[in-house]
């Protein structure tokens, strides 16, 4: 179904109906299309309870855990929903409570880094892998944080925001001691790990303190807002254990990420750039994976040329993978990838220069647009 772009009146199935406008009117108007844009997520926010703005009063206590710098007012709430000003004091999620949830996944498991990664090939055997192949027979421990400093209209596990308004109750100590022998790796993500990410690092220095003297690597999946000095404790965390960290670089233009994900991604490149500096410390594993979705009729090729272009030139053996979108949330009416767009992706990305990149979610692939 053809959907009108509500600006410049063209028609296409790869305009979304719940963003309301064209790529081109993105890129070329934005000031113009930034109330319609606004206007779409202030509905998918709303849905959920979540504030649609982040606060910035001019009194009250300040978060700094990420790019959004909540203020809040007396009651307010924080845009990820963790947070609110109680009696004038922040509370809610800390480095010691969160709203996250864990589950065991056997290796190797569908990990954006999966074909890069110990769990997956064996790279970094025997320092960083216990096989030199993929680890059968053990386990990674899955940690869902649910909540996010995003809101991408197109989020794969959109059903976080059902709960993230509830109470954060699992302390690091809790979340630690569900590692166990055949336990070879933590990976965070969500939602996005990004709000709660001192919990995150807390329980990865509890783990690994618990676990000497053997492999247990710790990685983070995340859209990499976070502030910068929490970036580089966890980053120094992955570094040392053999783990990774994997960034979802969702589009290059600031107008199309803040048209499809409500925030700037100012934020997101330049901490990617801080953590490209860690790479030439650990070439193999690979310690920093990034990876973009590809998503019809918003990330075409001349994004992820952008994308591509910086990556390689920070360091062209970063390994980066091109995600095949599956319609989700408020952008359930635009079509999967299609195989001519990931391929003429992955033609742009290797242009570039990259060395390592890969098409993913094959399955995923449709003939059409």
């Amino acid at each position: 179904m053809s959907v009108r772009c509500q600006h410049c009146g063209k028609e296409s199935p790869l305009i979304s109906q719940a963003l309301g406008v064209c790529l081109s009117c993105v890129r070329a108007h934005f000031a113009s299309v930034l109330p319609v844009i606004e206007e779409a997520h202030s509905k998918a926010r709303s849905l959920f309870k979540l504030p649609v703005h982040p606060p910035k009063s001019e009194t009250g206590p300040r978060c700094q855990i990420c790019v959004n710098e909540c203020r809040l007012p007396l009651g307010g709430r924080s845009y990820c929903g963790l947070r609110f000003n109680e009696g004038n004091k922040l509370s809610g999620a800390a480095a010691d409570r969160a709203n996250v949830s864990w589950y065991y996944d056997p290796l190797p498991t569908n990990c954006v880094a999966e074909w890069v990664c110990p769990g997956g090939t064996g790279t970094g055997y025997p320092q960083f892998a216990y096989r030199n192949g993929p680890e059968y027979g053990y386990k990674n421990l899955a940690v869902f944080y649910q909540a996010c400093s995003f809101d991408c209209l197109f989020c794969q596990n959109w059903h976080y925001r059902e709960l993230a308004l509830q109470e954060s109750k699992v302390t690091a100590t809790m979340l630690a001691d569900a590692v166990d022998d055949r336990t070879a790796c933590i990976c965070y993500f969500g939602g996005d790990p990004t709000p709660q990410l001192p919990h995150s690092i807390r329980t990865s220095r509890l783990a690994l303190q618990r676990n000497k003297g053997r492999i247990l690597r710790i990685c983070w999946e995340t859209n990499g807002s976070m502030h910068p000095a929490l970036l580089r404790q966890a980053a120094e965390i992955a570094l040392n254990s053999g783990g990774c960290i994997k960034f979802d670089l969702k589009a290059w233009s600031e107008e199309v990420h803040i048209a499809l994900c409500g925030v700037s991604n100012k934020r997101t490149l330049e901490n990617f750039r801080l953590l490209a500096e860690y790479t030439r410390k650990r070439p193999f594993p690979p310690f920093l994976v990034a990876s973009t979705l590809l998503v019809p009729g918003y990330v075409d090729e001349q994004e992820i040329s952008h994308i591509a272009r910086f990556i390689s030139s920070l360091n062209s053996d970063i390994p980066y993978s091109l995600l095949a979108f599956a319609p989700q949330f408020m952008m359930g009416d635009l079509p999967t990838t299609s195989r001519r767009h990931a391929e003429k992706c992955l033609e742009e990305a290797k242009a570039q220069g990259l060395k390592r990149i890969k098409i993913g979610n094959i399955y995923l692939l449709g003939d059409n647009y």
